[in-house]
């Protein structure tokens, strides 16, 4: 029953930042899913009679390659494999499984927050046994096993039916289909104060939350509003779609407009949230304020201990380079570590495996904690509905107080995107050339202390991690940073981090194009990025 099919090598399977993403039709190439997927279970470890857990975001071709997975993983000894109901997983809940599970890793199918449907994006990446993302060494090896595979091994019968739940066999390996929201919001139960996030919507705070017709619909309709008691309806787009009801599923001030305008607007009601194709990224809002990822992570850390599974305080908080500083200070005030990494979830595993921290978070809409190894979207609304319900302030309220105790750090990302790839790294050589003689040079008002291409040791294994994103950053705290992100599909994506840093509450409420408009011309001025791509204005800005 096992077939060996003849296959050759790809040439473009190396894995990004959250593993390999293309383009529909171009995954759906003869044999270029079967490849990957052999190459994972050619490169990684697993223990006799361990198992792995499979699961996606139900985007165009989740189900098709997910039962493709099962077989293959059958013709390659696996003993037993995991799968959600009907194919689906968020990402969070694939890393709570494979680490309640103890499984040797998981196959998560998802493009996170990029477009889908026939013509749009689809991604595979692994999960390790901590339930994280693979880190560099297991992808690099991943990656090398796609330049030499000659073959590839599938289970010759049909895979089980996804939409039952039970356990059934294939050959010899278990297949058990799982409900994908029991094991998550029974988590859930044990870090947050239901009753209390319960009694505070019964006594009249309101909310809405937009899962963008994605995977965190069942989700956050079993937990806001079955276990929560939200009103029926306060989950909007809660039904996963194929190609996400034609939208896109980031949960930014672009894509998430309606729900931005309805925060805006007269009927706003006192909280607002959405999550993106597969449940790790988070948009936070109350009445008239969009809290922006950096600030968000900062007011969770500073009022983590007001949650149940956080009450003993926090071992440290961990953010990559481009995030603002402001963690930086909750850390300072509470005296607890603070670490700064590449982009990346995967580099805070290992600061969480040892205990370092315990609260982690990305400027592109990524939270979490040690309670999964992976940014987790409705574990960050659960906590903000928990300091909600115990402060009794609204969001705007509790964002001001923070600002007025740690400051404000205005702060945008400028987003290029499908850039001609060769004109975007040649921006960034340009940039890397010039870093060792920017220190000293003025531009307006700004003067550069220091410019580096960031570089990273990770303080646990030791591994260096290097060219991670160009740092400028000027006498009194304001930055730039300019990196090529690993997430995107079509040529490059540029990215502009600007950052500026005010003490004085008196200057806390500047529109943020006024407080950052010196940074976006000298931006422009340093990396030529008008000259060099042809763009005036980035595509999207956060």
């Amino acid at each position: 029953m096992i077939r060996t099919v003849a296959t050759k090598p790809f040439d473009d399977q190396k894995p990004g930042t959250s593993g390999l993403r293309k383009k529909v039709p171009h995954f759906a190439q003869e044999n270029y899913a079967e490849n990957f997927l052999q190459a994972i279970f050619d490169a990684t470890e697993r223990p006799a009679g361990s198992a792995i857990v499979i699961g996606g975001d139900g985007r165009f071709l989740n189900a098709t390659v997910i039962r493709k997975a099962i077989r293959m993983a059958a013709a390659n000894g696996v003993a037993k494999v995991i799968v959600g109901q009907n194919g689906l997983l968020s990402t969070p809940a694939a890393s709570n499984l494979i680490r309640q599970r103890k499984a040797a890793g998981g196959i998560v199918l998802s493009a996170s927050h990029n477009p889908g449907g026939p013509d749009g994006d689809f991604g595979i990446k692994y999960n390790i046994a901590n339930g994280g993302p693979a880190p560099e060494g297991v992808t690099d090896a991943i990656y090398r096993r796609t330049r030499e595979i000659a073959d590839y091994r599938i289970w010759n019968g049909e895979a089980p039916d996804l939409s039952v739940v039970g356990t059934s066999r294939l050959g010899d390996m278990d297949v058990e289909i799982v409900d994908p929201v029991v094991d998550y919001a029974a988590l859930m139960e044990t870090l947050f104060d239901f009753a209390r996030i319960r009694e505070a919507i019964a006594g009249g705070l309101t909310l809405r939350f937009d899962a963008m017709h994605a995977v965190t619909g069942p989700y956050a309709r079993e937990i806001l509003e079955r276990r929560l008691g939200a009103p029926q309806g306060t989950v909007l787009n809660g039904v996963p779609s194929e190609d996400f009801g034609g939208g896109h599923p980031d949960p930014n001030v672009v894509w998430a407009a309606p729900l931005v305008d309805l925060m805006m607007g007269p009927t706003a009601p006192d909280f607002g949230a959405a999550s993106d194709g597969d449940g790790d990224r988070n948009m936070i809002l109350g009445r008239g304020i969009v809290v922006t990822p950096s600030d968000s992570l900062a007011v969770l850390a500073a009022n983590a201990h007001l949650a149940p599974g956080y009450a003993k305080g926090i071992a440290g908080i961990a953010r990559s380079m481009p995030t603002s500083g402001a963690a930086d200070r909750v850390a300072k005030a509470r005296g607890v570590g603070i670490y700064e990494t590449p982009t990346g979830w995967k580099f805070f595993g290992n600061l969480l495996d040892a205990g370092k921290v315990t609260i982690c978070g990305e400027e592109s809409a990524g939270t979490g904690s040690d309670h999964v190894r992976e940014k987790d979207g409705l574990w960050a609304v659960l906590l903000w509905l928990n300091i909600l319900a115990v402060r009794g302030q609204s969001v705007a309220d509790i964002v001001a107080a923070h600002w007025a105790e740690f400051g404000r750090n205005y702060y945008q990302r400028h987003d290029y995107e499908e850039v001609d790839k060769p004109a975007a790294e040649e921006l960034m050589n340009s940039l890397r050339g010039r870093l060792a003689s920017m220190a000293g040079q003025r531009f307006g008002t700004l003067v550069v202390s220091e410019a580096d291409d960031f570089s990273y040791k990770d303080p646990v294994d030791g591994s260096v991690s290097t060219g991670q994103g160009v740092r400028i950053v000027f006498s009194g705290g304001s930055r730039i940073v300019f990196r090529l992100s690993g997430t995107g599909t079509v040529g490059a994506t540029l990215r502009v981090y600007l950052e500026r840093f005010e003490p004085d509450p008196a200057r806390h409420a500047l529109p943020v194009e006024e407080a950052l408009k010196e940074l976006v011309d000298t931006a422009d001025a340093i990396g030529e990025i008008r000259a060099r791509t042809g763009r005036a204005e980035p595509d999207v800005r956060t």
